[in-house]
């Protein structure tokens, strides 16, 4: 994983960043692809404050604690941010096994197929029923701008797209 350290009100410490590299090189163990970490350990009166974003394999985790003693801030955090990695990959299995004998949420990878008609690039894609609400989480896992489901509450389809000023959009049918 690489990693960069930055302190704030704080000397430098080749301790405290092997320490940090170490630790994250254990949570390398449940990221798939490879992954950022951005560490922030800082200093502000009696508060020691360890900040760490993790930044690739689709997740986006961000973890803050503050202690009277750096070393136990750092295990803190790096603990909570394990728990919320494993809790992200939980559901992205559910989602994959409730979906078997049913359709899988959209990525790149389940494009079964694409033919040019034409001018007209068609792309086939498999979609599962879901509440709007999974559905917003999925799109923050991913990178793509849309995401086709079936909404489980009106067995519709629908799409839901990033817009550019970073909030969701929602297209369904009417009737």
């Amino acid at each position: 994983m690489q990693t960069s350290v930055t302190f704030k009100n704080l000397d430098p410490s080749d301790n405290l960043k092997s320490y940090v590299g170490d630790k994250l090189d254990k949570l390398d163990k449940f990221l798939d692809n490879p992954a950022e970490a951005t560490v922030v350990l800082s200093i502000e009166k009696f508060r020691h404050i360890a900040e760490v974003n993790i930044t690739g394999d689709r997740l986006n985790i961000f973890g803050k604690e503050e202690t009277s003693d750096m070393y136990a801030a750092i295990d803190m955090v790096l603990d909570k941010l394990e728990k919320q990695i494993k809790k992200s990959k939980q559901k992205i299995r559910e989602r994959r096994t409730t979906s078997k004998g049913k359709t899988a949420a959209i990525s790149q990878e389940n494009f079964r197929e694409e033919s040019d008609i034409g001018q007209i690039k068609v792309q086939n894609i498999e979609y599962k029923p879901m509440d709007i609400e999974e559905a917003v989480m999925q799109m923050d896992l991913v990178t793509d701008n849309f995401l086709v489901f079936t909404n489980a509450r009106t067995d519709k389809t629908n799409v839901l797209y990033r817009r550019k000023d970073g909030n969701y959009g929602l297209i369904q049918p009417v009737s």
